[in-house]
């Protein structure tokens, strides 16, 4: 029987441009190009960033609109659009709850540790969090390290994330040298997420998780977490090479990948509706 695993790309990020790949999608249009190729590759999602005129890191609601539109456009509704918030030194916590509410998007991440990151930031975020789930936003929670694992779960047994409606994302190999990932990276974060399961008393596949890596060996790690019951989230804002280590094409072929290395085990990717019916 195969089994159906979630799979997201990252095509940009933040920083990089067309300097360090001609194909990595920057503008409207060449973000639409992307979505259509990747969802033929078989993603069931988009982790949008955005920019300026300029080509700078952009959480601005009009450039949001734009690339949103531009997405849809290409692809209807066969790609969840989640959006980032991340704010890459330049936006506040304020900032990057201010641009959600006046969104009002699909999906968003956030990094837990940037929207609160001390106590003195509790209320607007545990508000925040509350205003996600009511408004049926679907979040991604971001988790760099076993100690963010552990933050999250504090903030499930206090009520202030409630279950359902949102999914958690481990970032393997962050604060590594060189920012390299290895499938041995997701070791620490599962042990953390079955204790947190156990403690608050609930099945581990409940909430779903994903993971995403830095590197070569990106495919390796994606099929890593596929293998141990998680999902995926691959693409140019961490990695541009393929698993051989000659330099991807294009987003869409290094999805295409790490689809062919799971295709033999019976691992298939899973619709845009499939993946809003996990995380509804």
């Amino acid at each position: 029987m195969t089994r159906a695993f979630a799979l997201a790309v990252a095509p940009n990020g933040a920083r990089r441009t067309h300097a360090d790949h001609a194909a990595l999608p920057m503008t409207p249009g060449e973000l639409g190009d992307c979505a259509k190729a990747c969802l033929a590759a078989g993603a069931a999602m988009i982790h949008l960033h955005v920019r300026k005129a300029d080509g700078t890191h952009s959480l601005e609601v009009a450039d949001y609109t734009a690339g949103i539109d531009a997405v849809r456009r290409a692809v209807g509704n066969e790609l969840v659009v989640q959006v980032t918030t991340e704010a890459v030194g330049i936006y506040t916590p304020a900032q990057q709850i201010e641009t959600v509410r006046a969104l009002h998007p699909e999906a968003i991440s956030v990094a837990l540790r940037e929207v609160l990151p001390d106590a003195a930031h509790e209320p607007a975020a545990h508000a925040f969090f509350a205003w996600l789930w009511q408004e049926h936003i679907t979040t991604q929670y971001i988790l760099y390290d076993t100690e963010d694992v552990a933050h999250y779960w504090r903030l499930r047994a206090s009520g202030a994330i409630r279950p359902g409606r949102h999914w958690v994302l481990f970032v393997l190999g962050r604060y590594s040298k060189g920012q390299l990932s290895s499938p041995s990276d997701l070791l620490p974060f599962l042990a953390a997420w079955e204790a947190g399961t156990q403690a608050q008393g609930e099945a581990v596949t409940a909430t779903p998780w994903a993971m995403c890596a830095f590197g070569p060996r990106e495919a390796e790690c994606a099929l890593a977490a596929v293998l141990h019951g998680g999902h995926a989230r691959i693409g140019f804002e961490n990695n541009l090479y393929l698993p051989d280590g000659s330099v991807s094409p294009d987003n869409a072929a290094s999805l295409r990948a790490l689809t062919a290395a799971a295709a033999p085990l019976a691992l298939a990717p899973m619709t845009a509706q499939a993946l809003r019916a996990l995380t509804r």
